[in-house]
This record gives C-alpha cells, sequence and structure tokens, in this order.
C-alpha cells in the first residue's frame, strides 16, 4: 500500500464484504482483478516506489549486491522494483494473482521473483531467510484480531541479524482504530519488540495529500 485518499465506497463495500470469512483478506483479489489493468482503481497504487523506502535506501552507505530482499504484499512492484535497482536479490510476493499477473505484464523483464502467496501460509523455506523484509501498511489493512498472527508472520521472515523496515499509519494505544484500513498502535507495534527485535529509527512520514494522517517508518533489527 502508498500513500492516497482513503477507499472509496466501492471498496470499502469490498473491504467488508467477508467479515466472517476464514479470508478476510481476499477482497483484495476482487478489487485487483476487478481493475482490469486500471491502476487508478487501485487506491494505494501510484506506479512509482514509495518515497520513505527509497530516502532509507538512499541513506545506506553499501549496496549490497545479491543481499535477499522480500517484499509483503507488493501490490503491482514499485517498491520491489526499487530494491532489485539497488542490487538485492528479490522475492515479492502477494495475495492476489490478479496482482501478481500485472506485476509480471508491467515488469516483464524484472529480476523480481513475484510469487501468488497468503501471509498466514507462506513457504518453510521463506521462514528466517530475508536479511532485508519490507512491510508497507498490510497489517493496517487487516482486522484487529488478526494483527498479531500477522505480525508474528512478518517477523518470522527475518533472517537472523536482519533488518525488518514497517511503514504504518499510527493511532494512539488505547484508541478506537477506525478503518479500513486500521492504524497501527505502539502497543502492536511493540509486539515485534516481544518477538526478540530492537526499534532502530522511528521516521515520522507526512504525506502533502494527507497532512492529518500520522505515519511512520520504523526500522527493528
Amino acid at each position: 500500500m502508498s500513500d492516497s485518499p482513503n477507499m472509496d465506497q466501492n471498496d470499502q463495500k469490498l473491504a467488508q464484504a467477508t467479515p466472517n470469512s476464514d479470508r478476510p483478506y481476499s477482497w483484495f483479489e476482487s478489487l485487483y482483478a476487478e481493475a482490469s489493468g486500471n491502476p487508478e482503481r487501485i487506491p494505494w497504487a501510484k506506479l512509482k516506489p514509495h518515497p520513505a523506502l527509497m530516502s532509507w535506501l538512499d541513506e545506506q552507505e553499501f549496496l549490497r549486491p545479491g543481499q535477499g530482499a522480500l517484499v509483503v504484499a507488493c501490490g503491482l512492484g514499485d517498491d520491489a522494483e526499487a530494491l532489485a535497482a539497488r542490487g538485492y536479490a528479490v522475492t515479492a510476493f502477494d495475495y492476489s494473482q490478479s496482482a501478481i499477473a500485472w506485476c509480471q505484464q508491467r515488469f516483464d523483464t524484472s529480476l523480481v521473483n513475484y510469487y501468488q502467496a497468503d501471509l498466514f501460509s507462506l513457504p518453510q523455506s521463506w521462514q528466517k531467510a530475508y536479511p532485508l523484509v519490507w512491510e508497507c501498511r498490510t497489517i493496517q489493512s487487516l482486522p484487529l484480531e488478526m494483527r498479531s498472527e500477522a505480525i508474528r508472520a512478518i517477523a518470522n521472515l527475518v533472517s537472523p541479524g536482519g533488518t525488518l523496515l514497517v511503514l504504518t499509519h499510527l493511532r494512539p494505544d488505547n484508541s478506537e482504530a477506525q478503518g479500513p484500513p486500521w492504524p497501527l498502535s505502539n502497543a502492536e507495534l511493540n509486539e515485534f519488540k516481544t518477538l526478540g527485535f530492537t526499534e532502530v529509527r522511528r521516521t515520522p512520514y507526512t504525506d502533502s495529500k494527507r497532512p492529518e494522517v500520522e505515519q511512520v517508518l520504523i526500522e527493528f533489527n
């Protein structure tokens, strides 16, 4: 996901269409499929990498040719392609098969390995396998009761000593989450710490089109 206006009424209806399903995130496939190749129908699609990711990459002293990186819920692939352009060996996945096909069509000579996959049932070979993991607003797209499971699933992808980057909207602790999307609280983000991660840096991010929304990029090691 990236910086965009809130989902329109049709997308809100899609997001709320299966609240009791085993996969309440299955509406993502419907959204990408019904977009029929029109990126304007994807609320978070900007067709360019996220500025917060690019700023982080620009601050790195050394390129790491061939170092593995994983992009969680890659959408239309721009963040994955940005990492590949910096020399990372990138794997990117999305629950939506239509999104993955779209990525492969947009970047038909890409070095990125794109896969359709479910965050909650990822291949065993991906566990603890990636020195860099990029998570951009996937957790906040999920219902509150799925947050802890999603956090554990993402944490389990980072190799020992690796880096996890989490970009999210924030809400005050003990406040009611309004959504979708449902911003994360610091209490929820602290679950990464209980899983053994250390917060290295927290960088506020402001979208000029939505300056009222508190956003942050957190680097965990």
